[in-house]
């Protein structure tokens, strides 16, 4: 296969991407990290395009501290909507196709109804608006793009909730966790092996695709189920959102429809607490 030039690789997807190509024994993955790449500096950028004539690119970079970009607005915005607007001007100009990671945070999250990829997008974070920036960076300047959205991302990689609260769990002798934010947990290496699946399809099916593990849950729901698989005995309390307030405001509901990428690359998505219980083994190793 032709070559696919990975952005963000040393961040928790781009871990997972690196895992699950050495499982698949999948070839052709370049890791930009390697070369000093920065999506803000286009002439570097250009370079790796020319080295590479990459027929895919999948940027994982992103500025994800979500509290923080409510101040850090500026540095937001250049890494979630600079960053990919620079990425998709090469990829036109190289006829390379572009595989983005986006989030179930461009939508405000105040429905109960399985959310697609046609609902309207209303961010009500930084975090959420330059990611939608990104994506909408992104489609008007190029016409070959698969955007991805995901939520709750977690993985034996990087620092991420399960980690956290694993480690929560053995230094504190009770959790308070928000029991009224619903959507579902995406293990990274499931959802690396569906950025995989889409390039190994060759399918020019382009536009924005949801993707997160099967299943609904809160968060209060998923550290339970954390402790459960994991035997931690802290005991965990349900609270509201007003309980705990954040600099950044969150979707309250975020349950995204996954029908159209299962249906045009015929992938199954597991159950989200399959896929920690799997996680969650190997980080016992």
């Amino acid at each position: 296969m032709n070559n696919t030039l990975v952005f963000g690789g040393s961040g928790q997807l781009g871990q997972c991407l690196k895992a699950v190509s050495t499982r698949d024994n999948f070839e052709g993955l370049i890791f930009t990290e390697e070369q000093g790449a920065n999506i803000l500096d286009v002439p570097s950028l250009e370079l790796l395009f020319q080295q590479h004539q990459p027929q895919y690119i999948i940027n994982c970079a992103a500025y994800t501290a979500v509290d923080k970009a409510e101040t850090d607005v500026d540095i937001a915005r250049n890494v979630n909507a600079e960053g990919p607007a620079n990425l998709a001007l090469l990829c036109k100009k190289y006829n390379t196709t572009f595989i983005h990671i986006s989030t179930d945070f461009v939508f405000a999250g105040n429905t109960t109804s399985l959310l697609s990829e046609d609902d309207i997008a209303e961010p009500i974070s930084v975090y959420g608006q330059t990611k939608l920036e990104g994506e909408q960076a992104i489609a008007e300047n190029t016409d070959q793009f698969f955007i991805l959205r995901t939520a709750w991302l977690y993985s034996e990689f990087a620092n991420n909730f399960v980690k956290t609260m694993l480690r929560l769990g053995a230094e504190k002798p009770e959790l308070k966790i928000i029991a009224d934010q619903v959507g579902t947990p995406t293990y990274g290496v499931d959802l690396a092996g569906a950025i995989l699946r889409i390039i190994a399809s060759g399918s020019d099916a382009y536009g924005v695709y949801h993707y997160s593990n099967e299943g609904v849950a809160s968060w209060y729901d998923f550290t339970k189920a954390i402790f459960d698989i994991a035997g931690v005995k802290t005991p965990v309390l349900p609270i509201r959102t007003e309980e705990y307030p954040t600099p950044a405001a969150r979707p309250k509901f975020s349950v995204m429809d996954k029908a159209k990428i299962k249906q045009t690359f015929n992938i199954n998505i597991p159950y989200w607490r399959d896929s920690l219980l799997s996680c969650i083994n190997i980080l016992a190793k």
